[in-house]
């Protein structure tokens, strides 16, 4: 890399650029305004967004309404589980989350990647693993536009001793708060999707209890050609459940639906919920989970904190036996928590690839 005052064109190149040591965020600090954009970063025969105004978002789903025990909660369920049938994505307000806490939540990762980038190369990711601080190069061989710190939370004898217990004592304090919060209100969340679909209870919780938690956090730099650029690349989460938080009110995820893109606009006072892959194998293809992407922005940075919750380690990845009989046979292979983890990371994984893995195919049945 070149100085801690700024990048060289030799710092890109395929020698040279070293994405352990590299961020986009100090990249755009230095750079002239209309810089070219590094190699490494390039991507082209991008799909747009279409522009129709007559394509409906997801509904929005209202929390306090869930916990009513009375038919507000029942038209409230039942436009859960729609929602997570058509769409696999909604906005949850009124989820119970204080707004102090969210506002200390926002100051204090503003206030991390205002640090210097030697006290955040202090978090970076190891050669082996994905926790810490940096990036990873995609099958495509390009990286994304985004500086990113991923930590395991729980189980706790998986946390990495160089991220989490490392943080600024400030963050960590509030991150654990947060987390606390999150854990409550994705175990309310599962468990009316659970009740939605007809799932027993005991089976729910059983596939989430201390399970795997991980958190990320997100810093979209701008962009001055942010058409040549992808923030995340298309996918659909591998989890359970994808909890999100927009901490700045600045757009850019996009959702896919009928094979067009769509821009997803945040409510400020939401958080923004993802169903993901298990869940879609484990309801058995009931609820789908949401190819989605992130654009990024021409003038302002985009920052998120994105929770995701999985299984346990012992758990195993399949449909749920409740949803199970001859007339619905499973549409998914089952596997080990622990193995549908280390094939995800075998497998080069871009849009839906690794669910369409899991997917039983009709010579598996002996059709």
């Amino acid at each position: 890399m070149g100085s801690s005052s700024s990048y060289t064109e030799d710092d890109f190149s395929t020698s040279a650029f070293d994405p352990s040591t590299f961020s986009v965020q100090e990249l755009v600090k230095l750079a002239a305004p209309d810089f070219s954009i590094p190699q490494p970063f390039v991507r082209i025969n991008q799909q747009p967004p279409s522009l129709s105004v007559t394509t409906p978002l997801p509904p929005t789903i209202d929390m306090s309404r869930l916990l009513l025990e009375d038919d507000h909660q029942n038209l409230e369920l039942h436009k859960l589980h729609s929602t997570c049938q058509d769409w696999g994505i909604f906005q949850l307000v009124n989820h119970g989350v204080s707004s102090s806490l969210l506002e200390k939540l926002k100051q204090e990762v503003e206030e991390f990647y205002r640090l210097p980038l030697e006290e955040k190369l202090k978090y970076k990711i190891g050669e082996r693993g994905w926790e810490g601080y940096g990036r990873k190069m995609r099958a495509d061989g390009k990286y994304d536009w985004v500086d990113t710190l991923n930590i395991i939370t729980n189980p706790l004898h998986r946390r990495s001793p160089h991220v989490f217990p490392q943080l600024p004592p400030p963050l960590r304090s509030t991150m654990e708060c947060y987390l606390s919060e999150l854990q409550k209100l994705a175990t309310k969340l599962i468990g009316f999707m659970g009740k939605a679909l007809k799932i027993k209870e005991k089976e729910m919780m059983e596939l989430f209890d201390d399970g795997l938690q991980a958190v990320k956090m997100a810093y979209y730099p701008p962009c001055p050609h942010p058409e040549s650029v992808m923030g995340l690349i298309p996918h659909s989460d591998m989890t359970l459940l994808t909890i999100v938080r927009q901490l700045n009110g600045v757009d850019g995820l996009e959702i896919k639906k009928n094979g067009l893109w769509f821009p997803f606009n945040v409510n400020p006072d939401a958080f923004v919920v993802n169903v993901g892959d298990i869940f879609q194998i484990f309801s058995n293809g009931v609820y789908h989970s949401v190819e989605h992407k992130v654009t990024c922005n021409k003038e302002r940075e985009r920052i998120t904190v994105t929770f995701n919750l999985s299984p346990n380690f012992e758990a195993e990845v399949g449909p749920s036996l409740s949803l199970i009989n001859a007339e619905n046979p499973p549409l998914f292979r089952r596997v080990g928590m622990e193995d549908y983890f280390k094939q995800f990371f075998t497998i080069k994984i871009y849009g839906k690839k690794y669910l369409d893995y899991m997917r039983i195919q009709p010579s598996e049945n002996g059709d």
